[in-house]
């Protein structure tokens, strides 16, 4: 564990690791990780001071390009590729927990592709599925659960035809997972967090990050906002970048693209979002509430597209 952090209290870091590893669900040191016996190393230190004087008078803790992003065609205002994905992922957790296939363990993917007709999904041309297993399940079994309990079980029978193509497992065997399968220093998969490529993303990953790094917090008020104009009806679809200079509170630039489909000019909305928005770093804070322990609930099936997070929230503008 690394990381860089200010603060006076003290937490029991190993704990809260451990303790994290068993609510995934690992627990055997032959096949993934044991949380009760894998070595932890802990390294952890102050922020730079050359980055603090700017941050602790305000300023934004990183410079960059931030974007956030809606649409009109599913109900929580995401694209219906990324959306079903995560529903997916969700699924397949909960097959596992709760015992109707046993057989599974934590380590799972997902991924969607879906056939457009003017401008509004029409069908799912691909589904793929990787998800670790014990070793004593067939494929056959594996693929027939996956797909009756799973896909099935999941995605709309009106967006599955015959000539959709389903993969299970495509190597034929997913028995070694988590982080004894394939481990490595990340920030995440940023775009299964974000749109699933369907907008466009800056760069920076979003966990690990405080809200003073606007590499997180303001593409969570990007998304608040897109989504917004979008329930609003200004727009059916839109795209919102921002970018900010360390150190400086005011965003450099704002762009937003409603692809053809506002009711209100591109213009008109730049300076709706400058009327009512605050966007410096403090204000994107306040506004969002963003100091509350809330980060968890972030850390799988995607950042955006919850119900129960304040960059969600619809509002009148």
């Amino acid at each position: 564990m690394l990381g860089q952090i200010t603060f006076q209290g003290k937490i029991d870091y190993e704990k809260i690791v451990r303790q994290t590893i068993k609510n995934i669900g690992y627990g055997d040191k032959d096949i993934d990780i044991d949380p009760n016996i894998c070595e932890i190393d802990i390294n952890v230190t102050q922020q730079s001071t050359d980055i603090a004087m700017g941050v602790d008078i305000g300023g934004a803790g990183d410079q960059g390009i931030m974007f956030g992003y809606a649409s009109s065609e599913t109900e929580n205002y995401m694209p219906y590729a990324i959306y079903m994905a995560h529903k997916l992922s969700k699924k397949l957790t909960d097959v596992r927990k709760q015992k109707i296939i046993p057989y599974l363990r934590p380590d799972g993917k997902t991924q969607v592709t879906v056939e457009y007709e003017d401008d509004i999904p029409k069908r799912i041309e691909t589904v793929l599925i990787s998800t670790q297993h014990e070793e004593n399940v067939t494929q056959e079994q594996l693929k027939k659960d996956i797909i009756e309990k799973v896909i099935k079980a999941t995605i709309p029978e009106n967006m599955i035809d015959k000539n959709t193509n389903i993969y299970i497992n495509p190597t034929g065997r997913f028995v070694i997972g988590g982080p004894l399968g394939d481990t490595g220093l990340t920030g995440r998969k940023i775009i299964v967090d974000t749109y699933g490529g369907y907008a466009k993303h800056g760069g920076g990953a979003f966990s690990g990050k405080d809200p003073s790094k606007v590499d997180r917090s303001s593409c969570y008020m990007m998304r608040h906002i897109a989504k917004n104009i979008v329930a609003n009806e200004y727009a059916k679809k839109c795209e919102i970048q921002v970018s900010y200079a360390i150190g400086m509170e005011e965003p450099l630039s704002i762009y937003i693209n409603t692809f053809g489909t506002g009711a209100k000019s591109e213009e008109e909305l730049v300076k709706l979002i400058k009327e009512k928005f605050d966007l410096t770093p403090d204000g994107i804070i306040k506004y969002l509430d963003l100091k509350k322990p809330i980060y968890s609930k972030t850390t799988n099936y995607g950042h955006f597209g919850k119900k129960d997070l304040s960059w969600e929230k619809i509002i009148k503008i």
